[in-house]
């Protein structure tokens, strides 16, 4: 789970939960991390990168993904996205139920320090969401939605 919290300065975050991963592990280590926008096209290895593997088994290689070398931080960045956020760590926290009781999912919130986006996506200067074709998690176990131009409503803020 993935989702913007902040635009200035901007703020990313992501859930880790069920088991400690990678890349808890690795942003408790770093204070960095990389974001990844999948879309369409990644879906399946995506999906892949997701599998509980042993530390030293390489999620990149396991999906047949080639790490980039980021700008600013140290963790590489999924080359095959069409957009990568480069982030520093803020804070990590460890959600609780509503008596106080954690539970094993941890929130991670990052910092926006660099960003990389395929030039094809961008219109006029602007980021074209529609043909980057995000891929969003639904409701189910297994639904998932690309956003494409069909989708697209124009709703200005008052």
């Amino acid at each position: 789970f993935f989702n913007a919290f902040c635009d200035f300065p901007p703020i990313i975050g992501f859930s880790c939960g069920g088991q400690r991963k990678d890349s808890l592990n690795n942003v408790e280590h770093t204070g960095e991390f990389a974001f990844n926008l999948v879309t369409r096209r990644l879906a399946e290895q995506m999906n892949t990168t997701s599998a509980s593997v042993a530390p030293e088994v390489s999620e990149f290689e396991l999906a047949g993904l080639t790490p980039a070398a980021s700008r600013i931080i140290s963790a590489p960045r999924v080359a095959e996205s069409p957009v990568s956020f480069e982030c520093k760590c803020t804070e990590i926290l460890q959600l609780k139920t509503a008596s106080g009781e954690k539970v094993p999912t941890w929130l991670v919130l990052g910092e926006v320090v660099a960003v990389h986006i395929d030039k094809s996506l961008l219109r006029e200067g602007l980021y074209d969401t529609a043909a980057a074709q995000h891929l969003a998690r639904g409701g189910g176990a297994a639904d998932y939605f690309w956003i494409g131009q069909e989708t697209l409503m124009r709703m200005t803020r008052p």
